[in-house]
């Protein structure tokens, strides 16, 4: 079980040493001292089941470019900051979990920690968070779009007759777009993210079977594979200016941290830390392997897409292929299940953030708690059809949306991942006694370091967008 609202803030309450036999009886303590009813709701997800999910939509197709991340700059200043990305998205998931602990029981959200803090612009965040997983959930479709025909191909070259020819709707790619959402669609209705568990784990063998194919295509080098290239401990070229972000957002599940808080069983701090850090640190494992042996395999000759540089003529690289389109394609509905809450808050006029605090438990059906059952059926499916078939639209019809999300990405996932959880924390405990100055601090360094990161990225994006205006005007040579 998990204190009710407002039980951290009782003396001697420390909600980072609490192990589980304590948090149970604190609980109700806590419940009794400000005569708040305890709801029978409870977690239902395992730990094991949460960091599937949470690993699930940490890594992406974004870990084929870690490999051109380290030609930038170098192995190891591409290592290290692969790593202080990591850290600095592991502690941002930290603080959030924290700020959990001072919403409703069982209904923490980015809306109902921002009424306790920003209420003003709870509203405003979240619309923030749906605009980023819709524009991410689009990302996903339109890269399996351009995928699955290829690898179509690949597999088909490599197992059948010289003779045999492909029928031209198995290399359409509109059709299948729409093939891929008939199985898209009815997990994105899920309601809960545990719900998601399974193909969270598919996912997971998918990246599984990536990295062994970098790693076992670095010892044996596949035939056709293209010569590498220099390689280099330390050098810093332009092009880290453009892979920095990319191993910044890398990390982003930030969206996903409360759903995961709620449906937890007994969310201790101790279990969150757990999940947080066997996910984050997971995730920077598969990082530095596919970008170190990436690297090693084709040095500065590397590209963005790793993948893309062996040889497709390979069934071992085609399957390979198809892991990437397994991997995004079940990452979809980890991206429509924030986008649909955060929607849901957007468009309840009932629940003003104008006040600085919540309803009580016995109140607490007006506040959505992520997927326990607060949405009705009618608007829970109206929001989904609305995401999933605008989503869909715009895939079918459109085949790159790089400059629309990069701009997206660095103020959505910056915003996420780094800027709301140290304002949030620091926020809630900069008064609080019990709460260390050096953390309350760090966390207000880490809102600070999000804010510049924003702007770089921002900044960056307007300078590609206006870049090729300048060429196009540059006079003749």
């Amino acid at each position: 079980m998990v204190q009710p609202y407002g039980v951290t803030d009782y003396p001697g309450f420390d909600v980072e040493s609490r192990d589980e036999t304590t948090s149970e009886v604190t609980s109700l303590l806590g419940a009794a001292s400000t005569g708040k009813k305890t709801t029978g709701k409870e977690g239902h997800a395992t730990i094991a089941s949460c960091i599937g999910n949470l690993s699930n939509t940490i890594v992406g197709s974004g870990m084929l470019t870690f490999p051109l991340a380290l030609a930038s700059a170098g192995i190891i200043p591409g290592v290290l900051t692969c790593m202080f990305s990591g850290g600095a998205s592991a502690f941002g998931l930290y603080l959030l979990s924290r700020a959990a602990t001072r919403a409703p029981r069982r209904h923490s959200s980015f809306f109902a920690v921002a009424a306790l803090t920003y209420p003003k612009a709870a509203t405003f965040f979240d619309a923030a968070i749906a605009i980023k997983c819709f524009g991410v959930s689009i990302s996903y479709l339109i890269i399996i779009k351009s995928l699955m025909p290829n690898v179509v191909a690949a597999i088909h070259h490599d197992i059948a007759s010289p003779n045999t020819r492909l029928p031209d709707w198995a290399l359409s790619s509109h059709v299948w777009i729409c093939l891929i959402m008939i199985i898209l669609a009815p997990l994105s209705f899920l309601r809960h993210l545990n719900s998601l568990r399974h193909t969270s784990f598919i996912a997971l063998f998918a990246i599984a079977y990536l990295v062994v194919v970098v790693v076992y295509s670095y010892f044996s080098p596949l035939e056709g594979a293209p010569e590498p290239g220099e390689i280099h401990l330390i050098r810093f070229t332009p092009t880290f200016l453009s892979t920095f972000p990319v191993q910044v957002f890398a990390f982003t599940c930030a969206q996903n941290l409360f759903p995961i808080y709620n449906e937890l069983v007994n969310n201790s701090q101790r279990r969150m830390n757990i999940i947080i850090g066997t996910s984050i640190g997971s995730a920077v494992g598969i990082y530095e392997i596919i970008g170190v042996f990436g690297y090693l395999t084709f040095g500065s000759k590397v590209g963005a897409n790793v993948i893309a540089m062996y040889p497709s003529t390979s069934i071992f690289i085609a399957v390979g292929q198809l892991a990437i389109a397994i991997l995004v394609m079940f990452s979809y509905p980890m991206q429509v299940h924030p986008c649909r809450n955060s929607l849901d808050k957007i468009f309840r006029p009932s629940i003003q953030a104008s006040n600085s605090t919540l309803p009580d438990d016995d109140d607490a059906s007006v506040v959505d708690d992520h997927g326990t059952g607060e949405m009705s059926i009618f608007k829970h499916s109206t929001l989904t059809v609305a995401i999933v078939l605008s989503g869909f639209t715009i895939a079918y019809f459109v085949d790159n949306l790089q400059m629309v999300l990069s701009f997206v990405g660095s103020t959505g996932s910056t915003t996420v991942s780094f800027i709301l959880p140290g304002l949030f924390f620091w926020k809630l405990t900069r008064n609080d006694p019990e709460t260390s100055k050096a953390l309350n601090r760090s966390a207000l360094g880490l809102a600070i370091y999000g804010m510049l990161v924003f702007i770089f990225c921002l900044s960056y994006n307007v300078y590609n967008l206006v870049r090729p205006l300048e060429n196009h005007y540059a006079p003749l040579k």
